[in-house]
This record gives structure tokens, C-alpha cells and sequence, in this order.
């Protein structure tokens, strides 16, 4: 491809892999309990408290109701409050953030949803604290549906990131906007699409296969 050198692919594809990667972890951290304590509160868990349960609740549904193009140029400010600049990789990692913590959290849920209530049952009428309950008992019983949830996640972000290509967030979504679909380059648009989709691909066997080993132990 005349238009693209080898470098800037390289360096797109580690400006991909850098905003998936941090904003999966940060995003796990923050979604992860979220999801925790929505099955908690709501009606019929162990801590259950219909304020907090509708607050977050709805939150969570404020958020992703947003669709992620829309969130990226609403938070403009903040992100660059928060990084001192609206462009670049950086700039793209805040509203990865806050698009996938909701994300996460509702995937948590649905897959903590999944435990036999037996389990808890019991582990409460052995004298379980709630923290107990959680370490021991709910996360270890849906860890292998919790790692497909945080795999599905990852693939969502990969798409994100190709969205935030279009404000100049870097990463391969701006090698397919800039130098594909400005300069009508259809060979370069179809070499980004075969890259995320090999991205995906990996991904997804890698997420499956780890699910499988949780699963079976």
C-alpha cells in the first residue's frame, strides 16, 4: 500500500492494543465490583438495599444508552481536564473508560445471576460473611462466564477504539479513517478490517479456551 508505511501500521497497532489493554483493566477494576453490587442490592440478594440497587441500576442504563461516538464527544472536556488534551490515543482512553465500566458491570451481573442460589444458601448457613460469600463462593462459581463476559467486552472495546479513530484517537480506526475512507483507499480500508478482525479472532479463542480451563476446574 503506497499510502501506509509499515511503521505507522506497527504503531497503530500498538496504540490499539494499549487503549483495549488499559482500558479493560481499569475498566474491570471499576466494573467488576459494580456488577458485585448490583446482584447484592437488588430485591433477593444477600445485601439488599432498592435505593442503592435503583441508583446504580440506572446509572449503569444512563450510560449505555449512550452510543459510544456520542459519548466520546460529549465528555470532551472532562477528558481533556483529565489528560490536558481531546486527541490522540490518551485522550481516546478516558471515554473507553466510561463506556465499558457499565458494559462490564451489567455482564458481571447476568453471569453472577447464573450461580445456583443453592450455593449461597449454603455457604450463609455455614456463617459466611458477605465478603466470604463473594471470594469464595459467587466469583469462583461463575468465573468461567465472567471471563467470557470480560472477553465479549474486550471485542466491544476493539470496535470502540476503531470509533475513535474518527476525532483522531489514533489506533487503527484512524489509519482506516485517514488514509482509507478520506482518500477513498478501499485496499487500505479492507487491510484494517482484516487486522481487527485477526484481533478478534485471537481474542475470542484465547477467552474461550481460558473459560473452559475455569470451568473445568
Amino acid at each position: 500500500m503506497a499510502t501506509i508505511t509499515t511503521a505507522q501500521i506497527i504503531k497503530a497497532i500498538l496504540e490499539t492494543l494499549q487503549m483495549v489493554s488499559i482500558s479493560l483493566l481499569l475498566g474491570a477494576l471499576g466494573g467488576i465490583p459494580l456488577g458485585v453490587l448490583l446482584v447484592l442490592t437488588k430485591a433477593g440478594g444477600i445485601r439488599k438495599n432498592t435505593f442503592m440497587f435503583r441508583s446504580l441500576n440506572n446509572l449503569v442504563n444512563i450510560v449505555r444508552s449512550l452510543p459510544f461516538i456520542i459519548l466520546l464527544v460529549a465528555i470532551v472536556p472532562f477528558t481533556k481536564l483529565i489528560v490536558g488534551t481531546s486527541i490522540g490515543t490518551k485522550a481516546a482512553i478516558v471515554p473507553l473508560i466510561i463506556y465499558i465500566i457499565p458494559f462490564i458491570a451489567r455482564l458481571v451481573e447476568n453471569s453472577l445471576l447464573e450461580v445456583n442460589q443453592g450455593i449461597i444458601e449454603a455457604a450463609q448457613a455455614m456463617g459466611a460473611t458477605t465478603i466470604q460469600i463473594i471470594r469464595y463462593f459467587l466469583l469462583p462459581e461463575a468465573l468461567g462466564s465472567i471471563i467470557l463476559s470480560l472477553t465479549t467486552a474486550t471485542i466491544g472495546l476493539i470496535g470502540a477504539t476503531a470509533m475513535a479513530g474518527t476525532i483522531g484517537g489514533g489506533g487503527i480506526g484512524d489509519i482506516a479513517i485517514s488514509y482509507g475512507y478520506q482518500r477513498f483507499n478501499t485496499e487500505v480500508i479492507v487491510f484494517t478490517v482484516f487486522i481487527l478482525i485477526i484481533f478478534v479472532q485471537c481474542i475470542q479463542n484465547f477467552g474461550n479456551h481460558l473459560a473452559q480451563k475455569a470451568r473445568r476446574h
